[in-house]
C-alpha cells in the first residue's frame, strides 16, 4: 500500500501535468486569431502566449480557491480520488487534442471530480452517500455550471455587439488601411487574452495541488489549510507556459481557419471580447472554459457579418464535444478511480 506522502507526490505530478497538457491544449485560444490573419508568425504568437500565460497566473487565487474547496470538502475525499479526477480529465483533453476539437480542460477537471468523488462515496460508504444531485449542488458545482452556460453566450453576444460596433467605426476608411490598424492592435488583444487564459485556467492546478495538500494534512491529523502556497502558484504557473510555449497545432487550425475566415479586425473583436467575458470571470472567482469563451466569441464576430459567414457544421461538432466534456471525464475518473481504489485503500 503506498503511503500518504508517496500518493501526493503523485497527485502533484499529475496537476502539473494537467496544467502542462491545459496550456498545450489551449493555445489556440490566445492565439490561434492572431496566426490565422498573419498578424505574427505561430512560434512568435506562441511564444507571446507562454509568457502572459506566467504573467496571468499571478493575477489572483480566487478560482483556485472555489476548485480546491467549494467543489467538496478536503477533509471528505481522499487523495487517490484527486488522481483519477486528473487522469479523467488529461484523458479527454489528449483525445480532444488528436482530434483538433475545441474543448474545455476545464470543465473535463469538473466532471473528472465529480465522477471519481461520486465512486468514492458509493464504493466508501460516506455519509453523504451515492447520491449524484447532493454532488452536483455543491457551490463549485453550481457555479461552474452557470458559468459553463452564461460565459459562452455572453462572449457570443459581446463579439457580434463589438464587431458591429467596430464596423460602423471604420466605415470610412479602407480596407487596407482597416487591416494595418488593426494588425497593430491585435497584438495587444492577442497578449490581453493569453493573460486572461492564465489568470483563470492556471488557478484550476492550484486548486486541485491545494485540495491535495489540504486532504494529506487532514490525514496526518492537522487542521486543512486551503490558503493557496507560493510554490504552488509558481510551480502552475511554469506548467502553464511551458504546456502553451509547445503549442496546440491541431485546435489552432480548427479556430482560425474552420469557423469563419479571420481578418485582424475580427481576430481583435474575438479576443477582445473574450479576454473581457474571461478577466471578469476571474474577479467573479468562477471557473470558466476560455476555450467556450473564445470559439464563441469568434462564432459571435463571424455573425455579425451574416449568419452564413459562420461555418455551423463546424460549430455543432464543437458544441457536441461541449456537451459531452463533463459526463465523459466523470465517467472516465469514476472507471479509474474503481480500478485504482484497491491498489491504495
Amino acid at each position: 500500500m503506498a503511503s500518504s506522502l508517496t500518493i501526493l507526490v503523485v497527485v502533484v505530478v499529475l496537476a502539473l501535468a494537467f496544467d502542462y497538457i491545459n496550456g498545450f491544449h489551449d493555445t489556440a485560444n490566445a492565439v490561434a486569431t492572431v496566426v490565422s490573419t498573419n498578424v505574427l508568425p505561430g512560434r512568435t504568437a506562441v511564444l507571446l502566449a507562454a509568457i502572459c500565460n506566467f504573467v496571468g497566473a499571478f493575477l489572483g487565487v480566487g478560482v483556485a480557491k472555489t476548485i480546491g474547496g467549494d467543489i467538496a470538502d478536503p477533509n471528505s475525499i481522499t487523495q487517490p480520488v484527486i488522481a483519477a479526477a486528473l487522469l479523467g480529465a488529461i484523458a479527454w483533453n489528449l483525445l480532444t487534442w488528436y482530434f483538433g476539437i475545441p474543448s474545455s480542460s476545464s470543465h473535463a477537471l469538473i466532471g473528472g471530480l465529480i465522477g471519481s468523488i461520486w465512486c468514492f462515496r458509493v464504493l466508501s460508504d460516506h455519509p453523504a452517500g451515492a447520491s449524484f444531485a447532493a454532488l452536483i449542488q455543491s457551490k463549485g458545482v453550481m457555479l461552474t455550471l452557470k458559468a459553463l452556460v452564461i460565459s459562452p453566450l455572453v462572449g457570443l453576444a459581446s463579439g457580434f455587439i463589438l464587431m458591429a460596433i467596430l464596423l460602423w467605426l471604420v466605415r470610412r476608411f479602407t480596407s487596407s488601411q482597416v487591416n494595418r490598424g488593426f494588425r497593430t492592435l491585435q497584438l495587444g488583444s492577442a497578449g490581453v487574452m493569453a493573460l486572461s487564459h492564465g489568470s483563470n485556467d492556471a488557478q484550476k492546478s492550484m486548486g486541485i495541488i491545494t485540495m491535495a495538500l489540504a486532504s494529506y494534512a487532514a490525514t496526518q491529523g492537522e487542521k486543512p489549510d486551503l490558503t493557496v502556497p507560493v510554490w504552488v502558484i509558481v510551480a502552475c504557473a511554469t506548467a502553464m507556459a511551458l504546456g502553451t510555449a509547445s503549442g496546440g497545432w491541431r485546435i489552432m487550425k480548427t479556430m482560425g481557419h474552420r469557423i469563419i475566415k479571420l481578418r485582424p479586425i475580427n481576430g481583435f473583436a474575438a479576443e477582445t471580447a473574450a479576454a473581457t467575458t474571461i478577466l471578469i470571470a476571474t474577479w467573479l472567482k468562477a471557473p470558466v472554459s476560455t476555450t467556450h469563451v473564445i470559439s464563441s466569441s469568434i462564432m459571435g464576430v463571424g455573425a455579425s457579418k451574416r449568419v452564413s459567414a459562420v461555418r455551423w457544421g463546424v460549430a455543432g461538432n464543437i458544441l457536441i464535444a461541449w456537451v459531452l466534456t463533463i459526463p465523459i471525464s466523470a465517467l472516465v475518473a469514476a472507471l479509474l478511480f474503481w480500478a485504482i481504489h484497491g491498489l491504495v485503500m
